[in-house]
């Protein structure tokens, strides 16, 4: 029954494996069609690639935490909500996803400029005394992309949260446990399979993010995205924009790789415990 795996297995290697090895291959070619790794000795040579590579890094950790933030008691909510209020929150947090991340971009445009919603509200409630600037920074970028990416948080903590059995909150606070150590040593460490794979989901997707960052911010703050378009499009070096991609792509590789390790870690180490808190319960 192999063989029934093998269109889905084509699909892949069509879609996916192919379009990778040419990238790869381009990476390695000199415009003249020769074997090359000028294109790595270029990048990795070049210090303004450092602070490329920071500041690509810098706004998907910024973005990754505020997304976290927000979307743990969010998802939680959603978790211990009624059925009609946990529908109503989901469809609030899914509906977003139907709108393009262009349309979403130039309504923030709109929103955080001097005299935009944003600003308009935050001196009618007495928040700024004048207006503040929001565009062609990083604060602006990071309320753009935190709207953008914060549902690829809520779901998986989501998923993980209503699994938790809420009985074991109350038999921790009937056990003279406070709330936050409660939190700690009971409902944090059953959550934090979906905080790894929340986090890995919003930090891949905003490290490679280049409509957002081209739309509110400019040419003014350069991340990896950025410079594989205009080698593509400006420069028309394939070899720089391949190079440029593949550590792209590797960035983004490690951080997945990296998430499902420490899942798996993390959930063999919580079968581990039930395994000898239920032992220790048979003994006793």
């Amino acid at each position: 029954m192999a063989w029934l795996a093998l269109p889905g297995a084509g699909y892949l290697m069509l879609v996916f494996a192919l379009p990778l090895a040419v990238l790869l291959a381009s990476s390695f070619h000199a415009p003249g069609g020769a074997l090359s790794l000028a294109g790595y000795a270029r990048f990795f040579s070049d210090g303004y690639n450092a602070t490329v590579v920071w500041n690509t890094l810098k706004i998907a950790v910024l973005v990754t935490s505020v997304c976290l933030l927000i979307g743990y008691p969010v998802a939680f909510a959603m978790a211990r909500a009624r059925p009609a209020v946990q529908a109503l929150m989901f469809l609030a947090l899914i509906l977003p996803l139907s709108v393009g991340v262009i349309v979403k971009s130039f309504a923030w445009t709109i929103l955080l400029r001097s005299n935009g919603l944003v600003n308009s509200t935050s001196m009618a409630l007495g928040l700024a005394d004048e207006p503040v600037k929001l565009l062609f920074n990083e604060r602006g970028l990071v309320i753009a992309a935190v709207h953008v990416f914060l549902p690829f948080m809520v779901l998986p903590i989501f998923t993980v949260a209503r699994q938790i059995d809420s009985c074991l909150k109350e038999a921790a606070a009937t056990l003279g446990a406070t709330p936050w150590y409660a939190f700690a040593r009971v409902t944090g460490p059953l959550s934090l399979p979906g905080v790894v794979a929340g986090c890995a989901f919003v930090f891949s997707m905003a490290v490679s993010m280049y409509v957002i960052p081209a739309l509110l911010i400019g040419d003014r703050y350069q991340t990896l995205p950025a410079l594989v378009a205009r080698a593509y499009l400006f420069m028309r070096d394939r070899q720089a924009g391949s190079t440029l991609a593949v550590v792209l792509l590797l960035i983004a590789v490690a951080i997945v790789v990296g998430s499902t390790l420490l899942t798996r870690h993390l959930q063999a180490k919580t079968s581990t415990s039930s395994t000898t808190t239920t032992a220790a319960g048979a003994a006793r």
